[in-house]
């Protein structure tokens, strides 16, 4: 692991400009963790770009560089693009996987089930976050931390721990939340950011998703879904998803959660969540999904009842 980290190191030194992209539908950790690595390379005098084939959730503008992410790729060339948090290549979007003007590709993950398509793979599924993989880029290069990168990596740090609440908030987590703060951040405006400042359709539209809440007959699995008609009634869209799962997870009893996301006409995201006991990335992987132990996801098509009755399937056959 230090070598390849030592080697990344070497690439950022002799690069001159990068392209930074992370999954769709980007998350805290994607936005984290892309801006907090920008932020950095920008400081020490690279050329950066930084790409999402979704926009950044309004939740996340409050990020330094958040407002410098690109929907579209420049028509130009890249000595290095990093693809952070991804899983799948594919994940990045159609326009970044078409793009050949790209010279080397790191990968940093912490999914288990990450593809291995860059020239430098760094995938540890210890770390908390990909944000603590981009803390340790740094940290070995030898830049001291400025106040835009540490507000990026705590927030990184914070999202994917769920307020280090989950299993993975490890001691490498903790330790550098508090270097974050040592340097600058306010853990109660990032909080106040991130829980506090939810616009009122995104409780119009959990109130909707609560009203499907469904609990299997031994207690050990619960769901909630939102279609397409919700987001119309709603007035909003997927952007304000993010966290529902936790909901059906927090039930007394309940193992494994689900989210079943509407995406198309009879195609359905599906989201699991467990609390430790049953490994859900082996439930993804078998729908063609992939993810880590306690959190994973994999996109399913046919009718909801249709989705719901392999997924329930699935889950049956493991309790």
């Amino acid at each position: 692991m230090t070598e390849i980290i030592q080697n990344i190191v070497n690439e950022i030194r002799l690069g001159k400009s990068f392209l930074l992209t992370s999954h769709e539908s980007p998350d805290g950790d994607a936005v984290g963790s892309s801006l907090a690595l920008a932020s950095f390379l920008r400081k020490i005098g690279k050329d950066v770009c930084v790409h999402f084939c979704d926009p950044v959730p309004e939740l996340y503008a409050f990020l330094p560089g958040a407002d410098t992410a690109q929907l579209h790729l420049p028509d130009r060339d890249f000595d290095i693009a990093f693809v952070l948090d991804i899983g799948e290549f594919r994940r990045a979007g159609d326009e970044f996987c078409r793009f050949k003007r790209i010279g080397k590709y790191i990968n940093l993950d912490h999914h288990l089930s990450c593809e291995l398509f860059g020239t430098h793979n760094l995938i540890d599924s210890s770390a908390a976050a990909t944000g603590v993989l981009v803390y340790r880029i740094i940290n070995a290069f030898g830049y001291l931390v400025d106040l835009d990168t540490a507000l990026c990596l705590y927030s990184s740090i914070i999202t994917d721990t769920g307020s280090f609440r989950y299993s993975n908030a490890n001691r490498e987590a903790f330790s550098i939340a508090g270097e974050m703060i040592e340097c600058g951040v306010n853990a109660w405006d990032v909080a106040e950011q991130l829980y506090e400042n939810q616009p009122q359709k995104r409780l119009d539209l959990l109130a909707l998703a609560l009203a499907t809440l469904e609990v299997t007959k031994n207690g050990q699995a619960a769901s909630v879904t939102i279609t397409l008609d919700m987001y119309e009634k709603a007035g909003t869209d997927s952007e304000l998803t993010d966290g529902f799962i936790n909901y059906p997870r927090s039930i007394k009893g309940v193992e494994v959660a689900i989210f079943f996301r509407q995406v198309a006409e009879d195609k359905y995201k599906v989201g699991f969540r467990s609390k430790g006991k049953v490994n859900v990335a082996s439930f993804a992987a078998e729908l063609g999904g992939g993810g880590h132990h306690n959190a994973a996801g994999c996109m399913v098509e046919g009718s909801l009842e249709k989705v719901k009755s392999r997924v329930y399937e699935l889950l049956e056959a493991s309790f």
